[in-house]
């Protein structure tokens, strides 16, 4: 592995706005090529990527918008829904957003006549995060700076309410725990929820503040990664509540945390988007140093392939990507 290899992007596809956030789809959508989402200030895009790195055939990034969807507002978070299919007749493709209105949108489309959306209200304040119901994708979970975790059905009403001591930074939903919900706050508390008792069952501290991003790793049910103040922390679950590895990494406040979705070991960090460039850090656990240095033009956002060690993260008109080494 090439120690502190600081170097600009390996891809990089041009956009038609200023690119907020992005998230690959993290769900089997039966088509060759990956999902991507991403929104700005106005709309969120809808596309298809293939790498060199699993398709001989194709040089470098194979990119196609699919649709672009008319949000009128800036989209703050994205989640995709695990019922978003491209093998199906018609396809489908769902996905939810928060917007800067503290409203949830959920759309649903076939690419082609039919583009629906509902619109959630109820969030008092910012919503920082959301995420589907991993197996059946019937429900949305969303935390909000209004000190709030919310479970919603499709429809919109709330199935459940948890109130939170701080602002509710990052929600995660996990494949293997489809009952339980962890919930990371900006006082450094991260709490896990029994879905069916609506209990809270464990937490742990990161005794550092502010908590902006924690993550549940894909690959381990048992190791939660979260940025709080300058570091990254590592929790084994099992062991203790307080972190067990932790390293600072970003001068200028880090923002976001996400576990490769195909390594256990590595994850990717970013820095506050600074004044010129956006740091992003990718880390494995078994390197003091981190594997990989990059910036861009006021990144935003940060998100792993399904099946690759691949990461991306918006900017100024322009998706930026990173390929890695396991």
């Amino acid at each position: 592995m090439k120690q502190d290899s600081a170097r600009n992007a390996t891809y990089t596809v041009d956009c038609e706005d200023y690119v907020h956030v992005v998230e690959f789809n993290p769900f089997d959508s039966g088509n060759v090529g990956s999902l991507i989402a991403y929104g700005g200030n106005n709309y969120v895009v809808i596309g298809t990527c293939r790498f060199q790195e699993e398709d001989a055939e194709v040089e470098g990034i194979q990119y196609e918008t699919l649709r672009t969807f008319h949000h009128g507002i800036r989209v703050d978070a994205i989640a995709w829904s695990p019922e978003t299919r491209l093998d199906a007749l018609p396809p489908q493709i769902r996905f939810c957003t928060a917007a800067a209105d503290r409203k949830l949108r959920l759309f649903t489309s076939d690419l082609q006549d039919k583009n629906e959306y509902k619109i959630f209200d109820g969030h008092s304040d910012y919503i920082n995060d959301l995420v589907f119901a991993p197996k059946e994708g019937q429900d949305i979970a969303s935390v909000s700076d209004d000190h709030t975790c919310r479970v919603w059905d499709l429809e919109g009403n709330q199935k459940a309410y948890f109130v939170l001591r701080s602002p509710g930074m990052s929600v995660c939903w996990h494949p293997e725990e489809a009952f339980k919900l962890m919930v990371a706050e900006k006082n450094g508390t991260i709490r896990f929820y029994d879905l069916i008792t609506q209990q809270a069952i464990l937490s742990l501290q990161s005794e550092q503040m502010p908590l902006m991003s924690a993550h549940w790793c894909l690959r381990n049910t048992l190791k939660i990664g979260a940025v709080a103040g300058n570091d990254w922390l590592i929790w084994d679950i099992t062991r203790s509540s307080y972190p067990q590895d932790k390293r600072p990494v970003h001068v200028d406040r880090a923002r976001l945390f996400r576990w490769s979705r195909v390594n256990e070991n590595l994850f990717a960090t970013t820095g506050y988007p600074g004044k010129m460039t956006s740091q992003l850090l990718v880390h494995h656990l078994g390197h003091p140093q981190p594997i990989l240095i990059g910036s861009a033009a006021v990144g935003s956002g940060l998100t792993w392939h399904r099946t690759l060690p691949l990461c991306a993260v918006g900017g100024d008109h322009k998706l930026f990507f990173w390929v890695t080494e396991m």
